[in-house]
Protein backbone atom coordinates (compact mmCIF):
# COMPACT_ATOMS: atom_id res chain seq x y z
CA UNK A 1 0.00 0.00 0.00
CA UNK A 2 1.15 3.46 -0.18
CA UNK A 3 2.30 5.25 2.69
CA UNK A 4 -0.44 7.95 4.17
CA UNK A 5 1.93 9.67 7.19
CA UNK A 6 5.06 10.56 4.24
CA UNK A 7 5.10 11.44 1.28
CA UNK A 8 5.10 9.25 -1.03
CA UNK A 9 8.69 9.71 -2.76
CA UNK A 10 10.59 6.80 -1.25
CA UNK A 11 7.63 4.47 0.55
CA UNK A 12 8.34 1.42 -0.77
CA UNK A 13 12.15 1.60 0.37
CA UNK A 14 10.89 2.54 3.25
CA UNK A 15 9.10 -0.45 4.28
CA UNK A 16 11.84 -2.81 2.80
CA UNK A 17 14.22 -1.02 4.68
CA UNK A 18 12.21 -1.46 7.65
CA UNK A 19 11.44 -4.89 7.15
CA UNK A 20 15.05 -6.64 6.64
CA UNK A 21 15.74 -3.92 10.33
CA UNK A 22 13.01 -6.55 11.67
CA UNK A 23 15.09 -9.60 10.70
CA UNK A 24 18.46 -8.98 10.84
CA UNK A 25 20.51 -9.75 13.74
CA UNK A 26 21.63 -7.16 16.53
CA UNK A 27 24.60 -6.65 15.41
CA UNK A 28 23.30 -5.92 11.75
CA UNK A 29 20.68 -3.83 13.17
CA UNK A 30 23.56 -1.16 14.91
CA UNK A 31 25.07 -0.94 11.54
CA UNK A 32 21.92 -0.30 9.64
CA UNK A 33 20.56 2.17 12.34
CA UNK A 34 22.56 5.57 11.00
CA UNK A 35 20.33 4.15 7.47
CA UNK A 36 17.55 3.56 8.56
CA UNK A 37 17.23 7.12 10.75
CA UNK A 38 18.33 8.61 7.15
CA UNK A 39 15.27 7.40 5.57
CA UNK A 40 13.18 8.54 8.53
CA UNK A 41 14.70 12.07 7.92
CA UNK A 42 14.63 11.95 3.78
CA UNK A 43 11.10 11.21 3.82
CA UNK A 44 9.65 13.33 6.76
CA UNK A 45 6.29 14.70 5.98
CA UNK A 46 2.61 14.44 5.88
CA UNK A 47 0.42 13.59 2.66
CA UNK A 48 -0.99 16.61 1.33
CA UNK A 49 -4.38 16.01 2.96
CA UNK A 50 -6.87 19.23 3.20
CA UNK A 51 -8.67 21.45 0.94
CA UNK A 52 -6.63 24.32 -0.32
CA UNK A 53 -8.26 27.50 -0.68
CA UNK A 54 -6.65 29.94 1.54
CA UNK A 55 -6.12 32.56 -1.58
CA UNK A 56 -9.93 32.80 -2.59
CA UNK A 57 -11.04 36.78 -1.59
CA UNK A 58 -13.75 37.25 0.60
CA UNK A 59 -17.25 37.01 -0.98
CA UNK A 60 -20.18 38.18 -0.16
CA UNK A 61 -23.25 36.18 1.58
CA UNK A 62 -26.13 38.38 2.82
CA UNK A 63 -27.42 35.17 4.02
CA UNK A 64 -25.51 34.93 6.54
CA UNK A 65 -26.27 36.10 9.86
CA UNK A 66 -25.42 39.73 10.82
CA UNK A 67 -22.16 39.40 13.84
CA UNK A 68 -22.88 40.70 17.18
CA UNK A 69 -19.36 39.02 18.78
CA UNK A 70 -15.84 39.56 18.08
CA UNK A 71 -13.85 36.79 20.00
CA UNK A 72 -10.37 36.22 20.38
CA UNK A 73 -10.30 32.36 21.30
CA UNK A 74 -6.95 30.93 21.33
CA UNK A 75 -6.84 28.00 18.18
CA UNK A 76 -9.98 29.08 16.78
CA UNK A 77 -10.71 31.62 14.34
CA UNK A 78 -11.55 32.88 10.97
CA UNK A 79 -11.20 30.01 7.79
CA UNK A 80 -8.19 31.40 6.75
CA UNK A 81 -4.24 32.45 7.48
CA UNK A 82 -4.63 35.58 8.26
CA UNK A 83 -2.44 36.89 10.80
CA UNK A 84 -5.29 38.58 12.66
CA UNK A 85 -7.56 35.80 14.43
CA UNK A 86 -10.33 37.44 15.51
CA UNK A 87 -13.80 36.10 14.96
CA UNK A 88 -16.59 37.61 13.70
CA UNK A 89 -19.93 35.51 14.58
CA UNK A 90 -23.34 35.72 15.93
CA UNK A 91 -24.48 34.40 19.02
CA UNK A 92 -27.82 33.79 18.05
CA UNK A 93 -26.80 31.16 15.13
CA UNK A 94 -25.71 27.74 15.04
CA UNK A 95 -21.49 27.46 14.20
CA UNK A 96 -19.84 24.63 12.72
CA UNK A 97 -16.14 24.24 13.93
CA UNK A 98 -13.80 22.63 11.01
CA UNK A 99 -10.54 21.01 11.91
CA UNK A 100 -7.71 20.96 9.48
CA UNK A 101 -5.54 17.63 8.60
CA UNK A 102 -1.84 16.60 8.78
CA UNK A 103 0.50 19.50 7.42
CA UNK A 104 -2.85 22.01 7.35
CA UNK A 105 -3.99 25.23 8.71
CA UNK A 106 -6.94 27.28 9.10
CA UNK A 107 -6.98 28.87 5.56
CA UNK A 108 -6.82 25.16 4.02
CA UNK A 109 -10.86 25.18 4.49
CA UNK A 110 -11.27 28.64 2.97
CA UNK A 111 -13.69 27.07 0.63
CA UNK A 112 -15.62 25.23 2.57
CA UNK A 113 -16.27 27.65 5.00
CA UNK A 114 -17.64 29.70 1.40
CA UNK A 115 -19.94 26.72 0.85
CA UNK A 116 -21.30 27.22 3.98
CA UNK A 117 -22.25 30.65 4.20
CA UNK A 118 -23.41 30.49 0.75
CA UNK A 119 -26.83 28.58 2.61
CA UNK A 120 -26.27 31.18 5.27
CA UNK A 121 -24.26 29.14 8.04
CA UNK A 122 -21.58 30.63 9.84
CA UNK A 123 -18.16 28.80 10.24
CA UNK A 124 -14.48 29.03 12.20
CA UNK A 125 -11.99 26.56 12.08
CA UNK A 126 -9.27 25.34 14.73
CA UNK A 127 -5.67 25.13 14.11
CA UNK A 128 -3.15 23.39 16.18
CA UNK A 129 0.92 22.17 15.80
CA UNK A 130 1.23 19.39 13.87
CA UNK A 131 3.75 17.93 15.97
CA UNK A 132 2.30 18.55 19.07
CA UNK A 133 0.56 15.09 21.16
CA UNK A 134 -3.05 14.41 19.62
CA UNK A 135 -4.05 14.39 23.51
CA UNK A 136 -2.94 17.99 23.87
CA UNK A 137 -4.15 19.10 20.15
CA UNK A 138 -7.97 18.12 21.12
CA UNK A 139 -7.85 19.47 24.64
CA UNK A 140 -7.13 22.74 23.12
CA UNK A 141 -10.16 22.16 20.66
CA UNK A 142 -12.21 20.84 23.60
CA UNK A 143 -11.22 24.15 26.22
CA UNK A 144 -12.48 26.61 22.84
CA UNK A 145 -15.92 24.63 21.86
CA UNK A 146 -16.30 25.18 25.98
CA UNK A 147 -14.96 29.48 25.16
CA UNK A 148 -17.20 29.50 22.08
CA UNK A 149 -20.27 27.96 23.44
CA UNK A 150 -20.03 30.47 26.59
CA UNK A 151 -20.70 33.32 24.00
CA UNK A 152 -23.34 31.83 22.35
CA UNK A 153 -27.09 32.79 23.62
CA UNK A 154 -28.17 29.14 22.20
CA UNK A 155 -25.26 27.36 21.41
CA UNK A 156 -25.19 24.76 18.44
CA UNK A 157 -22.02 23.40 17.74
CA UNK A 158 -21.10 20.88 14.51
CA UNK A 159 -17.30 19.76 15.11
CA UNK A 160 -16.13 18.60 11.80
CA UNK A 161 -12.14 17.27 10.81
CA UNK A 162 -10.92 15.75 8.44
CA UNK A 163 -8.52 13.12 8.00
CA UNK A 164 -6.28 13.36 11.23
CA UNK A 165 -8.28 16.32 12.49
CA UNK A 166 -11.04 13.90 12.42
CA UNK A 167 -8.90 12.01 15.23
CA UNK A 168 -8.69 15.21 17.03
CA UNK A 169 -12.23 16.44 17.12
CA UNK A 170 -13.56 13.25 18.31
CA UNK A 171 -11.03 12.87 20.81
CA UNK A 172 -12.11 16.52 22.87
CA UNK A 173 -15.44 15.05 22.93
CA UNK A 174 -14.92 12.30 24.68
CA UNK A 175 -15.69 11.32 28.85
CA UNK A 176 -12.51 9.79 29.13
CA UNK A 177 -10.08 12.63 29.87
CA UNK A 178 -8.15 14.25 32.41
CA UNK A 179 -10.17 17.44 32.24
CA UNK A 180 -13.47 16.27 30.16
CA UNK A 181 -15.68 19.11 27.90
CA UNK A 182 -18.28 20.74 30.09
CA UNK A 183 -21.18 21.50 27.65
CA UNK A 184 -23.91 23.55 27.54
CA UNK A 185 -24.62 23.20 23.77
CA UNK A 186 -26.29 21.33 21.38
CA UNK A 187 -23.69 18.83 20.33
CA UNK A 188 -22.91 17.13 16.74
CA UNK A 189 -19.59 15.53 15.31
CA UNK A 190 -18.67 14.94 11.81
CA UNK A 191 -15.50 13.14 11.17
CA UNK A 192 -14.31 12.57 7.67
CA UNK A 193 -11.74 10.07 5.90
CA UNK A 194 -10.55 9.71 9.69
CA UNK A 195 -7.95 7.21 10.30
CA UNK A 196 -9.58 5.95 13.06
CA UNK A 197 -7.61 2.31 13.97
CA UNK A 198 -4.56 4.03 13.56
CA UNK A 199 -2.16 4.41 10.75
CA UNK A 200 -1.12 1.72 9.05
CA UNK A 201 2.49 2.60 7.52
CA UNK A 202 3.19 3.96 11.54
CA UNK A 203 2.89 0.49 12.41
CA UNK A 204 6.83 -0.02 12.54
CA UNK A 205 7.21 2.66 15.46
CA UNK A 206 4.98 0.08 17.98
CA UNK A 207 7.37 -2.33 17.35
CA UNK A 208 8.24 -3.14 20.64
CA UNK A 209 11.93 -5.58 19.29
CA UNK A 210 13.11 -2.44 17.34
CA UNK A 211 12.30 -0.02 20.39
CA UNK A 212 14.52 -1.81 22.53
CA UNK A 213 17.45 -3.11 20.15
CA UNK A 214 18.13 -0.06 18.54
CA UNK A 215 18.45 1.48 22.38
CA UNK A 216 15.66 4.54 21.87
CA UNK A 217 17.20 5.51 18.35
CA UNK A 218 14.14 3.94 16.47
CA UNK A 219 11.78 6.42 19.32
CA UNK A 220 13.95 9.13 18.46
CA UNK A 221 13.74 8.70 14.48
CA UNK A 222 9.64 8.12 14.65
CA UNK A 223 9.77 11.50 16.80
CA UNK A 224 11.68 13.20 14.06
CA UNK A 225 9.18 12.56 11.51
CA UNK A 226 5.64 13.10 13.79
CA UNK A 227 6.45 15.26 16.38
CA UNK A 228 4.87 14.09 19.96
CA UNK A 229 2.22 12.44 18.35
CA UNK A 230 4.30 9.70 17.03
CA UNK A 231 2.98 6.48 19.25
CA UNK A 232 -0.64 8.17 19.33
CA UNK A 233 -0.72 7.27 15.32
CA UNK A 234 -0.28 4.22 15.48
CA UNK A 235 -2.80 0.99 16.35
CA UNK A 236 -1.23 -0.03 19.67
CA UNK A 237 -1.65 3.14 21.53
CA UNK A 238 -3.99 4.28 23.86
CA UNK A 239 -5.30 6.54 21.76
CA UNK A 240 -6.42 4.69 19.56
CA UNK A 241 -7.33 1.13 21.12
CA UNK A 242 -9.84 3.61 23.84
CA UNK A 243 -11.18 5.96 21.63
CA UNK A 244 -13.84 6.75 24.39
CA UNK A 245 -17.24 7.26 24.53
CA UNK A 246 -18.84 10.90 23.22
CA UNK A 247 -20.00 13.38 26.18
CA UNK A 248 -24.07 13.39 26.48
CA UNK A 249 -24.22 16.61 24.34
CA UNK A 250 -22.98 14.69 21.40
CA UNK A 251 -26.46 14.62 20.15
CA UNK A 252 -25.12 12.73 16.44
CA UNK A 253 -22.41 11.88 15.14
CA UNK A 254 -21.57 11.35 11.56
CA UNK A 255 -18.52 9.03 10.16
CA UNK A 256 -18.06 9.79 6.66
CA UNK A 257 -15.28 6.87 5.30
CA UNK A 258 -13.94 7.20 1.81
CA UNK A 259 -13.08 4.10 -0.29
CA UNK A 260 -9.69 6.02 -1.92
CA UNK A 261 -9.06 2.67 -4.08
CA UNK A 262 -8.25 4.24 -8.08
CA UNK A 263 -8.59 7.55 -6.94
CA UNK A 264 -6.55 9.99 -8.64
CA UNK A 265 -5.53 13.78 -7.11
CA UNK A 266 -3.76 15.25 -10.19
CA UNK A 267 -3.92 14.42 -14.17
CA UNK A 268 -1.61 15.14 -16.95
CA UNK A 269 -2.83 16.92 -20.10
CA UNK A 270 -3.72 13.79 -21.33
CA UNK A 271 -5.73 12.65 -18.76
CA UNK A 272 -3.06 10.39 -16.88
CA UNK A 273 -3.21 10.06 -13.81
CA UNK A 274 0.39 11.79 -12.26
CA UNK A 275 -1.02 11.87 -8.35
CA UNK A 276 -2.77 9.55 -6.95
CA UNK A 277 -5.43 9.91 -4.19
CA UNK A 278 -5.13 7.02 -2.07
CA UNK A 279 -4.17 8.06 1.30
CA UNK A 280 -5.91 5.54 4.03
CA UNK A 281 -7.93 2.11 3.66
CA UNK A 282 -10.60 1.58 4.57
CA UNK A 283 -9.94 -0.76 7.28
CA UNK A 284 -7.73 2.51 8.88
CA UNK A 285 -10.76 4.18 8.83
CA UNK A 286 -13.60 1.94 10.98
CA UNK A 287 -13.13 1.14 14.62
CA UNK A 288 -16.10 0.09 15.97
CA UNK A 289 -15.99 0.77 19.17
CA UNK A 290 -15.99 4.89 18.24
CA UNK A 291 -19.97 3.99 17.31
CA UNK A 292 -21.04 3.31 20.35
CA UNK A 293 -22.97 5.34 23.56
CA UNK A 294 -24.26 8.13 20.62
CA UNK A 295 -26.87 7.97 17.47
CA UNK A 296 -24.07 7.58 14.98
CA UNK A 297 -24.33 7.07 11.26
CA UNK A 298 -21.92 5.76 8.99
CA UNK A 299 -21.56 6.55 5.54
CA UNK A 300 -19.06 5.15 2.98
CA UNK A 301 -18.26 7.41 -0.56
CA UNK A 302 -15.90 6.13 -3.08
CA UNK A 303 -13.60 9.04 -3.58
CA UNK A 304 -9.94 10.17 -3.19
CA UNK A 305 -7.83 11.39 0.58
CA UNK A 306 -8.30 15.10 -1.02
CA UNK A 307 -11.76 14.78 -3.07
CA UNK A 308 -14.05 14.16 -0.77
CA UNK A 309 -12.85 17.68 0.71
CA UNK A 310 -12.25 19.46 -1.97
CA UNK A 311 -8.77 20.97 -4.03
CA UNK A 312 -8.18 23.26 -6.65
CA UNK A 313 -9.84 21.70 -9.59
CA UNK A 314 -11.63 18.99 -7.32
CA UNK A 315 -15.09 19.68 -6.54
CA UNK A 316 -16.13 18.19 -2.60
CA UNK A 317 -19.48 17.74 -4.42
CA UNK A 318 -20.18 13.80 -2.47
CA UNK A 319 -19.29 15.53 1.09
CA UNK A 320 -21.47 18.16 0.20
CA UNK A 321 -24.34 15.81 -0.90
CA UNK A 322 -23.89 14.07 1.79
CA UNK A 323 -23.89 16.99 4.44
CA UNK A 324 -27.09 18.22 2.76
CA UNK A 325 -28.70 15.56 2.90
CA UNK A 326 -28.05 14.45 6.53
CA UNK A 327 -28.71 17.83 8.01
CA UNK A 328 -25.15 19.17 8.60
CA UNK A 329 -25.65 21.49 5.21
CA UNK A 330 -28.92 23.33 4.92
CA UNK A 331 -30.45 22.11 0.99
CA UNK A 332 -30.21 24.64 -1.54
CA UNK A 333 -33.35 26.69 -3.05
CA UNK A 334 -34.27 25.21 -5.95
CA UNK A 335 -33.90 29.67 -7.41
CA UNK A 336 -30.29 29.28 -6.45
CA UNK A 337 -28.58 26.00 -7.96
CA UNK A 338 -27.17 27.94 -10.92
CA UNK A 339 -25.91 30.58 -9.11
CA UNK A 340 -24.42 27.59 -6.39
CA UNK A 341 -22.49 25.96 -9.16
CA UNK A 342 -21.53 29.37 -10.17
CA UNK A 343 -19.57 29.40 -7.13
CA UNK A 344 -18.72 26.62 -7.01
CA UNK A 345 -16.74 26.89 -9.97
CA UNK A 346 -15.36 30.28 -8.49
CA UNK A 347 -14.19 28.32 -5.63
CA UNK A 348 -12.62 25.20 -7.04
CA UNK A 349 -11.76 26.18 -10.44
CA UNK A 350 -14.68 23.80 -11.99
CA UNK A 351 -18.23 22.95 -11.18
CA UNK A 352 -20.27 20.16 -9.94
CA UNK A 353 -20.13 17.52 -12.07
CA UNK A 354 -21.20 14.29 -10.27
CA UNK A 355 -24.23 15.55 -8.73
CA UNK A 356 -26.70 17.77 -8.14
CA UNK A 357 -27.19 19.58 -4.06
CA UNK A 358 -29.64 18.70 -2.60
CA UNK A 359 -32.74 20.91 -3.02
CA UNK A 360 -35.56 22.64 -0.92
Amino acid sequence: MRMPLFFDDGASDYETTLETVVRNSYSELAILCPVFILVFVVITGCATSSVSGSNVAPLDHPQLPEPDLTLNIAGLGPCNDNTDRRLDISSQHPVTVMVHGCVGSAGNFRTLSEVLAFHGQQSACFSYDDRDSMMHSSQQLADAIEELENQLDSPQITVMGHSQGGLIARKALVSERDDPIQSRAQLQLVTVSAPLSGIYAARYCAVPFLRIVTLGLHDVACWMISGDKWFEITAASDFIQNPGRLVPPVERYLQVTTNEEGSCRRYNSTGECQQDDFVFTLDEQELPQVNSGTAARKIEVSAGHVEIVGGPGITPDKLIRVLQQEGYIQPTDSSRITQFNSLLARLYGRPVQNTQPAQR
